[in-house]
């Protein structure tokens, strides 16, 4: 399967489905940092001193197009380690988003210029830029490691990470999910209930009257 074909099948397949068929899931503090942000896509690891980003200068400049950088600042979140200026270089390097456990600005800017960012925070502070940092090896980014070969799926779900040895493996799953789902989406119209379709034990709650 090609990239551009892997790209479509997660994309329709959502973080949220990919997040419940073996991707790796990020906290719900990563989120899309204007709405309608969706992206699918490789990563690129990024790790930043915290206050400091050079790494994502650097990183703009070496990622693969169409990847997507995924940046862990560390334990400075509230920096503006991105913005419009960053997002433009982006852009102009084919680069298709930026998962960041931290802090982003200009987000106007960044949804007018229809560029993905899942951030944990918006923050007006800029950061410093010349600190050590590592781009294209294994990280840790919101406790998810990250490396070059995994993929990243982001949507108004979430954020999830795939990793590189069990993309197919997660794709199967993430399929037979969503074709298990159609299926009960069809039953319930027919006046099923998720008890029955999910064999629920509905006998262990309490159950009032009703007038």
């Amino acid at each position: 399967m090609t990239s551009t074909q892997t790209a479509a099948v997660f994309a329709e397949l959502g973080a949220a489905t990919l997040g419940e068929s073996g991707a790796l899931r990020m906290p719900p503090r990563i989120r899309p940092a204007w709405g309608g942000a969706s992206v699918a896509a490789p990563a690129y690891p990024v790790r930043c001193t915290p206050g400091d980003n050079l790494a994502i200068h650097v990183a703009v400049t070496t990622a693969p197009a169409g990847s997507v950088l995924v940046v862990d600042v560390g334990r400075v979140p509230d920096r503006g380690y991105w913005g419009e200026v960053l997002t433009t270089g982006a852009l102009s390097r084919g680069l298709a988003g930026l998962v960041i456990d931290g802090g982003v600005r200009d987000v106007g800017a960044l949804e007018q210029l229809g560029f993905p960012v899942f951030s944990a925070t918006i923050a007006l502070p800029g950061a410093t830029k010349a600190a050590r940092g590592s781009v294209g090896t294994t990280t840790t980014v919101a406790g998810v490691p990250v490396s070059v070969g995994d993929w990243v799926v982001g949507d108004v779900d979430g954020v999830v990470v795939v990793p590189g040895d069990t993309l197919e493996a997660t794709m199967a799953a993430g399929q037979r999910r969503a074709e298990a789902e159609v299926g009960y989406f069809a039953a319930l119209r027919d006046g099923s209930t998720t008890v029955e379709l999910l064999g629920l034990d509905a006998s262990i709650i309490e159950v009032g009257p009703i007038d």
